[in-house]
């Protein structure tokens, strides 16, 4: 078992490792309990009551945090002719329109945090799997990141904004970033319950019994706070 700091464990003091907290309380704990130096990420992670291998109980979509992720994004789009220049005056931080980008992608260049395609562009696309694939940053219809250079503006805009996709991996949870522990409290609330709610909206029809099992919130390195899941279910952003 990995011994934990002096940090860690008085963080870890704070917490009731019995109780299940309320969705507001334990993203103001998780700020509370953050030990690294650094201004740690809060993320959200869910063990769903789905299984991974059928292919109508799949969860992939994508949230806008409300008040972004707290870092700044950088955005690759893969475009061409006037959907290039659409995208470089959306504030694209890279366009890959020609030959030699794209080479230099295959070659491992990945300085980016998401990529966005037009689909004329995903033959090209298609060959860079082998470097995109493994960091998450390959374009994909579902997640919105292949889209027509009519709707460039707003993908960039919102990805740039904040714009978050979550998946349900190999193992029926899901993990997602809300935000840093510098944020306020009901900044990070509002994040964590637009997430809630476009996990809800992703419910897939093959859903049986309890969709969501288990909730913990947590910072870098701190340790875990568990969410009651019914109350983490029920939280709108209207209210």
């Amino acid at each position: 078992m990995a011994k934990h700091g002096k940090k860690y464990l008085e963080a870890l003091s704070k917490v009731n490792k019995d109780a299940t907290y309320e969705p507001l309380a334990a993203v103001t704990l998780a700020k509370e309990t953050a030990v690294t130096k650094f201004d740690s990420t809060i993320e959200v992670h869910m063990r769903m009551g789905l299984d991974p291998r059928q292919a109508d109980q799949q969860v992939r979509d994508v949230v806008v945090l409300p008040n972004g992720l707290g870092k700044t994004v950088r955005v690759l789009v893969f475009a061409q002719g006037e959907a290039s220049t659409k995208a470089q005056e959306a504030g694209a931080d890279y366009v890959a329109d020609t030959d030699e980008m794209i080479n230099k992608i295959a070659a491992g260049w990945t300085d980016f945090d998401v990529a966005i395609a037009t689909p004329d562009m995903m033959g090209k696309v298609g060959r860079l799997g082998r470097v995109l694939g493994p960091r998450s940053l390959m374009p994909n219809p579902k997640a919105g990141t292949v889209c027509p250079a009519e709707d460039l503006p707003r993908v960039i805009n919102e990805a740039k904004a904040g714009r978050v996709e979550f998946r349900l991996d190999k193992t029926a949870n899901i993990h997602v970033p809300i935000g840093k522990a510098s944020f306020e409290a009901d900044k990070l609330f509002e994040n964590f319950t637009a997430l809630m709610e476009a996990v809800k909206k992703a419910k897939p029809s093959g859903a049986k019994g309890s969709y969501v099992k288990k909730v913990t919130v947590t910072s870098t390195m701190g340790p875990g706070i568990k969410v009651d899941p019914l109350q983490a279910m029920s939280i709108s952003l209207e209210k």
